[in-house]
């Protein structure tokens, strides 16, 4: 890509603002794990449903996620495969400004 524009700016604020939420950023971590239903998703990352509903809502907006209906239930996933392997590389980035932040206790960044 040689010129960047103001619709490249647009869509890169949105992913920042989708990321800017420790709550949507553990959602897309979730999510690299592969699909997952909103309720479990609740549960795993200690929020309430209605939490994890306006959450997935903003990501669906930001077009990070999208929902599937299977049956009578709906299952989330990452809107493109891209998004798994960045958000790798933005954890790597993070150890590398903060090396605190993983330790040999545990992972803090996540």
């Amino acid at each position: 890509m040689d010129t960047v524009t103001l619709t490249h700016a647009t869509s890169l604020s949105r992913i920042g603002y989708a990321l800017a939420d420790g709550t949507r950023t553990r959602i897309l971590l979730a999510l690299r794990e592969g699909p997952a239903q909103p309720g479990a998703l609740a549960e795993q990352l200690g929020v309430s449903k209605q939490v994890m509903s306006n959450q997935l809502a903003c990501l669906r907006g930001c077009d990070l996620v999208k929902a599937r209906a299977k049956g009578r239930s709906a299952w989330y996933e990452l809107a493109d495969p891209q998004i798994a392997s960045t958000l790798g590389l933005l954890l790597k980035l993070a150890v590398a400004v903060d090396p605190a932040c993983c330790t040999p206790g545990g992972c803090t960044c996540r």
